[in-house]
């Protein structure tokens, strides 16, 4: 039988003090970051997602990272589709941030959302929310103070971004490869279009070379291959020169 002298789950005062010591907590020793609300316009009924996924709200919160000695996951690897970056963080977040912070603000969220991304300007990365522990401390004091939530370096594939705040927009400016950041444009700013409807674009269009992280990567890696490997006509599976 429970001891009827301590009663964790009726004793409001005290689940409300260690709540004020959490979000002090992590206030004190956590991180500045922006909570990105992800929107989907036009869900696909058959395969439940939208591959153009908006984000234009951006709420500034605080959040503790666990994982502090390095990242977590598998980290660079090269798969047999190409060469990924899975680094992983483990960070806090208080309820009671959460919910008037965001949660007032968004009446369709109710705690973190798996999907919705975090932006860390500490190390200047977007992190997309992979999944969320709701029962982190599992009641040890009659209530629930935080959420953990497991972080993974975010994969841009050409979806929107318009906080307003010029490092996280930034992102779909200089990366996206939208064929309407193409389009011609009248004085006044409008697109112009077809017949049908659809914009008008120019004829030719290039990335900015600058953009390109790898592009003196890949030409390194090209003279030291043609130095190493000799693709003979006559033995295609020679062993090159050494």
């Amino acid at each position: 039988m429970p001891n009827p002298y301590f009663n964790n789950f009726t004793n409001a005062a005290e689940q409300n003090l260690i709540e004020d010591l959490v979000v002090e907590s992590i206030a004190m020793y956590g991180h500045g970051c922006y909570y990105l609300v992800r929107n989907i316009p036009n869900v696909d009924e058959i395969y439940g997602e939208d591959s153009l996924a908006t984000f234009t709200n951006a709420y500034d919160i605080d959040l503790y990272i666990r994982s502090y000695e390095n990242y977590q996951g598998d980290g660079v690897f090269l798969s047999k589709f190409n060469l990924e970056i899975r680094d992983v963080l483990t960070v806090s977040i208080a309820i009671r941030n959460f919910n008037n912070n965001i949660a007032g603000a968004e009446p369709t969220i109710k705690r973190p959302r798996e999907g919705d991304l975090v932006f860390l300007p500490m190390d200047n990365r977007l992190y997309q929310i992979t999944y969320v522990n709701k029962t982190a401390v599992f009641y040890q004091t009659g209530a629930l103070q935080f959420y953990d939530m497991s972080l993974e370096l975010f994969e841009y594939s050409s979806e929107r971004f318009d906080t307003g705040i010029p490092a996280i927009d930034n992102i779909y400016r200089d990366r996206s490869l939208d064929l309407n950041n193409y389009s011609i444009l009248t004085q006044d700013g409008f697109m112009i279009t077809d017949e049908s409807g659809y914009p008008i674009i120019q004829g030719q269009y290039s990335i900015d070379a600058q953009n390109d992280d790898f592009l003196d990567d890949s030409d390194e890696i090209q003279t030291e291959s043609d130095a190493i490997l000799d693709w003979e006509d006559t033995d295609p599976f020679s062993e090159g020169q050494i």
